[in-house]
């Protein structure tokens, strides 16, 4: 299985942007919420947006590994997906404003999602299920 490859390189990924957010959270001594601090909203997204997005593309990989995708496919895929997942939030707490990063990171987050999507249902006409 490839899929579960990624969901292991992308679980540890969630735990350092956890890490991150929590120190943050030590810093600026802020339980819930951002505290009007934009370090700590800019903390608090990059978490929160791995988590809306992540999830969804790896049942999606998983899901279109189990309906026979191609290993070449699922290791593009995944690697898209964690360097999507890598340069995002760099882009993010760089810079104010859109930034390549930033941009690109989701991009390439809804390419493998949409990519993952169409496997899924070119696999249900094809099988008639």
């Amino acid at each position: 299985m490839v899929t579960i490859l990624y969901a292991g390189i992308l679980g540890l990924i969630y735990i350092a942007l956890s890490v991150y957010t929590i120190a943050g959270r030590f810093k600026y001594n802020q339980n819930i919420g951002d505290g009007g601090h934009e370090s700590m909203a800019k903390r608090v997204r990059v978490h929160g947006n791995f988590i809306e997005y992540v999830p969804l593309a790896l049942i999606l990989m998983m899901l279109a590994e189990f309906e026979g995708a191609s290993e070449d496919m699922l290791h593009g895929l995944g690697g898209a997906l964690v360097f999507a997942r890598l340069i995002h939030p760099i882009g993010l707490m760089r810079k104010k404003g859109p930034s390549l990063c930033r941009s690109g990171g989701m991009i390439i987050t809804f390419g493998v999602i949409i990519t993952a999507s169409i496997i899924c249902i070119r696999s249900y006409f094809n099988y008639g299920i």
